[in-house]
Parts: C-alpha cells; sequence; structure tokens
C-alpha cells in the first residue's frame, strides 16, 4: 500500500470526530479500563511524567494486554510502534526488531524482568528456546525505543524492553483461570496477592500445553515438503516477598516438548524437541529516605538456564556419505550472578543525580553436544564411527566472563520548561576490554499542550560466548579478538495533546551502526568478524482518540529504511511500514468488544537473495470479554486470531533458506474463564 494512504488512513481514523468525552469522563473507570499509563520508571530509573521522559518510549498495561485480548507477549509487542515481531527457523523464536535493526539471534533488544536481564550468554539473548511468556502474572511493560546503554550497558542498543510483574497490590485476593482452544491448546493458573503478618506475599503458577499450529512449508532447504513442528508444554511460577525496605523474588520457567519450528538447519523436523529450564531469584532493598535527599537502592541477584534435548533435531536428510538423517542435540547450561547499587541526591538546586555501580558473573559452565557426524577438515560433516553418541568436540567449550560498570546520570532543569538530561555507562569486560557510552536527552515544554524531545545516544552489543569462542560449527568459527557492536542515534520526538481527548505522538530518528559482526569465508569454513556498516532513519506516529464514554481508537504507523553501506542495499528482513489499528467498545455495562488491525508491508531481500519480496499481510483479531471492575466472581472471553486467516510470513535467512519462508499462526480461537475471590 503506498506510504501517503497509510498516513491518511492513520490520520482519518485518529482526527475525525466531534469530542463528547471531554467534560464527562470518569477518571476512575478509565483508570479500571486501561490502568496508569502516564508514567514510566524505565527511561531515567526513577518514576516520572511519560510525556517528560527523555526518552521514545511506550508503556502498557495488564488492563491493556486484558483488552486487546493477548495471551503471550509477542502478541503485546506487535502493538509497540516501530518494534515487529518475527521468526527465525530454530524452535521458532520471536524476533524484536525495532526500527530495522535485525540480527539472527536478536541480541540488540535488551530484554530485562523487574529491571535485571534475562540474557543467555551463550547467544546474548533471552535464549533460543524462550518459548514465549504468559501474561498472566505481567503488571506492566516498559518500552524504550533507542538506545538505553546509558543505564543499562549491553544490549540496550536498538532498545529495552521490561517486563515488571504483579505484586500483592497488584492483584488483591486470589484468582482461577481457564482457557482452551484450538490446536490443543490448554491453560490454567492459579494467582494470590495479599498480606502474611508484615509480609506482602504475591504468588502466581500455571501450567499449559499446546499443539503448535498446522502450516506447511512449501520446500524447504532440502527441497521437502511438511508441516512445522512448534508444539510445546510449558510451567510458569513465581513467588513475591515485600517486607518494608526489602522485596524477594524468585521465579521458574520450564517449556519441554518443544519442536523445532521450521528446522534449526531450515530444514524440516518433525521429532526433535527441546527443554529448557530458568530458575531466577533477587533480593533487592529499597530506600527513598535513608537520609534527607537521597535516595538509594541495592540488588543481588541469580539466574541459572540450561538447554537439553529429550529428542535429537534431524538437521538434515541423508545425503552423500549418510544413510540416516544427521542428528544433533547442543546442550548448555549457564548461572549468572548480578550485583547492583545505586543512589540519587537531590540536594543540589535543579539537579537530580544519579550514581550507579554493578559487578556480573556469567559462568558458561556446562556445554556438550550429542550427534552421528563429525568434520573433515574442510568443515564439511562426514559419519560419527558409533552413530549417535556425545561428542568429544563440542559446538563450544565452558567459558566466563566478569563485567564490573559504572554510570552517572544528571537531569538538570536548568530553565523553566527546560530539562537536560545527561548520562555516560562504562564497562570494563575481562574478555574484550572497555566500551563507554553517553546518552544526552533535552526536553522542553513548549505550550501548556505540547512536548518537545531531541535525543543523541551511543550504545554497545556485547560479542556472545558463540561469537567468540564457537568450534566445531558450520554456522560459523568463535573469534576471540572481535569487539562489540557500536551504535550512534539521533532522534527528535514530539508529543501533543491535540485536544483533551486526542493524544498525538510524532518521533523521527536517525541511526548508524558499525562493526557489526557477522560471519565471513575463511579457510575451512566461516568466522565471525566485525565487518558490517548500517544505517537508518523512519518515523513513528502513533494516537489515543477517545471517542466517547464507551470508544477508544488508538493506532500507530510507522516507516523505516535500513541501508547495509558494504553492499549499498536494502539491510532486508525487517519491514519499511507497519499500521496498527485499535478499537475498544463498551456496548452494554461490564462488557467490551476490541479488534485490532496489524499491517505489515515492504520488506526486501538482502544482497544477493533473489528471491521476490516478502509478500505483506494483514490481520484481524476480535476479543469480547467481561471487564468487571472489581475482578470478583467469574468473567469470560473469548477471542479469535487472525480472523480471515492470512498467510502471515516472516522471511526465512539467507543464503541457507526455506524458499518461500517461514510460517505463521493461522486462524486461531480460545475461550476463557476465571472466578476471582
Amino acid at each position: 500500500m503506498p506510504r501517503k494512504s497509510m498516513i491518511a488512513i492513520c490520520l482519518t481514523a485518529l482526527c475525525t470526530g466531534t469530542p463528547v468525552f471531554a467534560d464527562n469522563i470518569d477518571e476512575e473507570d478509565l483508570a479500571l479500563a486501561y490502568g496508569d499509563k502516564a508514567t514510566i520508571s524505565l527511561a531515567t530509573g526513577a518514576k516520572q511524567s511519560l510525556r517528560r521522559a527523555p526518552a521514545v518510549a511506550t508503556v502498557i498495561t495488564a488492563e491493556n494486554i486484558a483488552a486487546m485480548g493477548a495471551t503471550d507477549i509477542d502478541e503485546v509487542l506487535e502493538a509497540v510502534p516501530g518494534l515487529h515481531v518475527g521468526r527465525v527457523s530454530s524452535m521458532g523464536l520471536a524476533m524484536y526488531i525495532m526500527r530495522g535493526v535485525y540480527g539472527t539471534n536478536n541480541p540488540q533488544v535488551l530484554m530485562l524482568q523487574n529491571g535485571i536481564p534475562v540474557t543467555v550468554a551463550i547467544t546474548n539473548n533471552k535464549g533460543n528456546l524462550w518459548g514465549g511468556l504468559p501474561v498472566e502474572n505481567i503488571a506492566r511493560i516498559e518500552i524504550l525505543r533507542g538506545p538505553g546503554s546509558a543505564l543499562y550497558g549491553a544490549d540496550a542498543f536498538a532498545g529495552v524492553i521490561n517486563i515488571i510483574t504483579k505484586t500483592a497490590e497488584d492483584i488483591r485476593g486470589t484468582q482461577f483461570g481457564v482457557r482452551a482452544g484450538d490446536y490443543q491448546r490448554q491453560d490454567a493458573w492459579f494467582q494470590h496477592g495479599g498480606q502474611f503478618g508484615d509480609a506482602s506475599v504475591a504468588a502466581f503458577l500455571r501450567a499449559g500445553s499446546t499443539d503448535g499450529y498446522h502450516r506447511t512449508v512449501e520446500s524447504d532447504a532440502s527441497g521437502r515438503s511438511g508441516r512445522v513442528n512448534i508444539g510445546q508444554t510449558a510451567i510458569d511460577g513465581s513467588l513475591d516477598l515485600a517486607v518494608g525496605r526489602w522485596r524477594w523474588r524468585s521465579g521458574y520457567k520450564l517449556r519441554d516438548d518443544m519442536g523445532t519450528y521450521t528446522g534449526i538447519a531450515q530444514a524440516l523436523d518433525p521429532y526433535g524437541q527441546g527443554r529448557s529450564e530458568r530458575f531466577t531469584s533477587d533480593l533487592s532493598w529499597t530506600a527513598n529516605d535513608i537520609a534527607p535527599n537521597w535516595r538509594a537502592g541495592a540488588t543481588v541477584a541469580f539466574m541459572h538456564y540450561k538447554q537439553t534435548f529429550t529428542s535429537p533435531a534431524h538437521l538434515l536428510p541423508p545425503f552423500g556419505a549418510f544413510t540416516s538423517d544427521l542428528l544433533g542435540a547442543p546442550e548448555f547450561a549457564d548461572r549468572q550472578w548480578r550485583l547492583s547499587a545505586h543512589a540519587t541526591y537531590a540536594g543540589f538546586r535543579n539537579h537530580q543525580i544519579r550514581v550507579g555501580t554493578g559487578y556480573d558473573d556469567i559462568d558458561l559452565y556446562m556445554t556438550r553436544e550429542y550427534r552421528n557426524f563429525n568434520y573433515n577438515s574442510s568443515g564439511v560433516p562426514i559419519p560419527a564411527a558409533g552413530g549417535y553418541a556425545l561428542s568429544p568436540t563440542p559446538f563450544i567449550l565452558p567459558q566466563q566472563r566478569q563485567v564490573f560498570y559504572l554510570y552517572a546520570q544528571d537531569e538538570w532543569n536548568f530553565a523553566r520548561d527546560w530539562t537536560l538530561t545527561a548520562g555516560v555507562h562504562h564497562d570494563h569486560y575481562s574478555d574484550f576490554g572497555d566500551t563507554t557510552n553517553p546518552r544526552l536527552a533535552l526536553v522542553w515544554d513548549t505550550a501548556v499542550n505540547l512536548t518537545t524531545k531531541l535525543m543523541y545516544g551511543t550504545a554497545f552489543r556485547a560479542p556472545s560466548f558463540t561469537e567468540q569462542y564457537s568450534t566445531n560449527n558450520p554456522i560459523g568459527q568463535g573469534n576471540p579478538t572481535i569487539m562489540p557492536e557500536k551504535s550512534q542515534t539521533l532522534e527528535l520526538a514530539f508529543a501533543w495533546q491535540a485536544r483533551q481527548d486526542l493524544q498525538l505522538n510524532l518521533s523521527i530518528f536517525r541511526y548508524e551502526m558499525q562493526d557489526i559482526i557477522r560471519t565471513t569465508a575463511v579457510a575451512g569454513g566461516t568466522m565471525y568478524n566485525n565487518t558490517g556498516q548500517q544505517h537508518g532513519t523512519g518515523y513513528e506516529l502513533e494516537g489515543i482518540w477517545e471517542a466517547s464514554r464507551n470508544l477508544r481508537l488508538s493506532g500507530h504507523y510507522s516507516v523505516q529504511k535500513s541501508i547495509d553501506e558494504n553492499t549499498g542495499q536494502d539491510a532486508g528482513y525487517a519491514p519499511h511500514q507497519q499500521a496498527y489499528l485499535r478499537g475498544d467498545w463498551i456496548p452494554a455495562a461490564q462488557w467490551m468488544l476490541s479488534g485490532q488491525i496489524n499491517h505489515v508491508a515492504d520488506r526486501q531481500r538482502p544482497a544477493g537473495d533473489t528471491r521476490p519480496t516478502v509478500p505483506d499481510y494483514t490481520t484481524l483479531d476480535l476479543t469480547l470479554r467481561t471487564t468487571s471492575a472489581r475482578q470478583k466472581g467469574w468473567n469470560f472471553a473469548a477471542s479469535v486470531r487472525n480472523l480471515f486467516d492470512a498467510d502471515a510470513r516472516e522471511p526465512s535467512t539467507y543464503p541457507v533458506r526455506i524458499q518461500g519462508d517461514l510460517p505463521g499462526a493461522p486462524r486461531t480461537f480460545w475461550l476463557q474463564a476465571t472466578y476471582g475471590l
């Protein structure tokens, strides 16, 4: 669809009509229906107005998640301007592609849970056997688009996503829920929030399973056709205890019987099944009154992650000397300790200064690989004597990394209506050295109803253990000498309260990336090197219109273009255009009907890939639910996703590829019931 037409559609949907909501709005009803989206903590580390935050940011509340009918975080994030949720062939891992920045394992977006990274060091992402995340225990999600390394260090490159889980105050009681849908989908959960003596207690437990969905790949990397393998079983649990200034959180996440989607090597695999276990625990102390003008906090956090295969992955069908499929099961485990502390001082006139420090110990302590092949001197697979067994030469050896960091930030209100936020973050890595990243943000209250922001920042993406140390890996050999990827981003943003019932936001950006880590040809195969450069430009327009007491319309339109400077051509994979439109209608007391349209368009191929452009797609979702304000007694919901069964496909990578790309979910349907005490 032409760009001008898309802009016209969005502006027409957001800006027409007569304001009938302004004078008689019930703010309490609005908060119950949509939650508090007016503040954010992610931008500076302290709670502040979203409109004046020195960043381009989005807040999504639990109430908003329920209204859109989302059951997994991937469905939520597609509603964020400039963010597209894609897929990779291996295990169906969700890719959070921000502003056209694409990486095979998606390491350029930092994902946090309650402010603590969930990063798995072997790939510097959330883990290739991530398996999604349910939304029932999410209080809110804060998303920062653009660099965030001044506060968050490594991998806050294209953006930061912070998932904030529910506390006792958020739950206030006990709830049971069940959900059932097609493709053998079943979910059940329990959550409780209340007081136990002096302690506030929040508990959550969920179990679920699904066969995934049925979509066909017409021709995989080996020329075969067949159905994707994307089922799984899941368990999620958490416990949150708070007493005074102290809070302890602990969580468990299991994904079992995970299908390999379209195959680890982009060759269909109906048999392989993986398993991942993640245990997290953190203890934090926060004092807002430690001394006059002082606030402080400290956290110690632990994460253990383990990936195994309950059934080996079938990598490729028989060829050459092989009389059976090539089988492989790369397995590993890592444990991470993170210590951090910060303090904020507000005793200087018109200044608020925050300083922080931290230490991370990341230990990939177990690596092993079961397979029925080895490699010859040219890197070509050959049958292993004895068949499928534990290999004496795994894909990577155990590794350890220590990181020490310092940061400082000053929010300076140097004149009426003007605030300059300046920050710098310095990191020392035991394996590749030092990096320093500044950020500046100038916020101007231009008028009573208009805020203007000008922002500049640098960021870095640390090399993963795979990129540094992998061996016997056909994808690429590790290179201990590689350095981090780097970027610089310039942003201009406007927040305009056009009318009391109409909010419009516009952000314009340009970024430049250097030292992109890619594989290059070497004797005997390929190796990771700092070889790439890329720049991109774009804008994001979003708006919310309270059309009446019973109708809210919201939407966004995003445009980006990214150029690979080595080839002078489009960087590929990421959509150039995205449009999202959502309507929430309350037809009767305690009922809400929500619909959302998501249009993804203009995805180019990278240089050398001669296939046609990836087809555009448009999906429509509808959700009907009850909206009891007190969440007591029974509540019900029903949802249909991708109502018109659009063939939504994500690009497969080049040069190893699936000819017709990666098929997304077809039309699906679910019913849900919850009971609150």
